[in-house]
């Protein structure tokens, strides 16, 4: 039967073009569900922090996530000097804190420092011993006795400048069976009983207080640690890590950094 004369029947498309449609209308299903998938999924701020913030930038991570429930805070811990290299070789970082202020000019004079940093927090050294103080060392100047092995982190590390500086003042001099990267590992070698006594932060010493014993630094002796933190140009998330940064800072920051010992800067 042939078509009414002026009526016009129309083709079906091709099974291609079909096809194509078909999978047009999938991939812009794909890229819809991508889009609200990425927005849904709470943005990473990457924080270098020294060895000695491990504890309380723990905890800051959980309060500040709790606060900014789009953000997911990823901490990378080592000793400060460490951590300088792979910021000054390019590493993608939102937020560095550093144990001292000098290790911080070098990140700001290899221009990776946004704006100023700001210091929050100070810290204080104390001698570490094993659980119980079972040599009886009782002042820096037991450390110099030939019985004990004495471990201090490397000059270079801020912590072992900071030991070094202490014992100069009280007069003793101590060889170091081993020049560590960090305070962690110093704290590490004293529990595990390798050596006998370490000097280290209080808040390393409080934060391990089930495996070491502290003996106190008089004040004298002792040096103020001072700690800057700073947002980085090189990280993906600057606002956030302004956010961060602001944090640590605060009220609330301050009063974390105090539950693990740290003093107001």
């Amino acid at each position: 039967m042939h078509p009414a004369p002026g009526n016009v029947v129309a083709s079906p498309p091709p099974a291609s073009s079909w096809a194509k449609r078909a999978a047009c209308l999938l991939l812009a299903g794909l890229a819809a569900c991508g889009a609200e998938d990425r927005a849904s999924r709470p943005q990473k701020v990457m924080v270098f922090a020294a060895a000695s913030l491990t504890a309380a930038f723990g905890a800051l991570e959980q309060a500040f996530e709790q606060r900014e429930p789009e953000c997911d805070v990823e901490l990378h811990f080592a000793g400060t000097p460490q951590l300088v290299l792979q910021v000054r070789e390019g590493a993608p970082v939102d937020v560095f804190a550093s144990a001292d202020e000098a290790n911080m000019q070098r990140v700001v004079d290899a221009g990776k420092v946004v704006g100023a940093p700001v210091s929050f927090a100070e810290n204080r050294l104390t001698i570490v011993t094993a659980a119980g103080n079972p040599k009886n060392v009782r002042s820096l100047a037991d450390l110099a006795r030939d019985d004990l092995r004495v471990v201090l982190c490397g000059p270079e590390v801020p912590a072992g400048r900071y030991a070094r500086q202490a014992l100069q003042k009280a007069g003793v001099e101590v060889a170091s069976v081993s020049d560590e990267p960090s305070v962690k590992a110093v704290v590490n070698k004293v529990a595990l009983g390798e050596v006998d006594a370490g000097i280290v932060y209080v808040t390393d010493a409080t934060a391990a207080a089930a495996q070491v014993a502290a003996v106190p630094v008089p004040d004298q002796h002792n040096v103020a640690a001072r700690y800057p933190i700073a947002v980085l140009g090189a990280g993906r998330a600057h606002a956030l890590g302004e956010r961060f940064v602001a944090f640590v800072c605060s009220p609330d920051g301050q009063t974390v950094l105090r539950r693990f010992g740290f003093s107001p800067p």
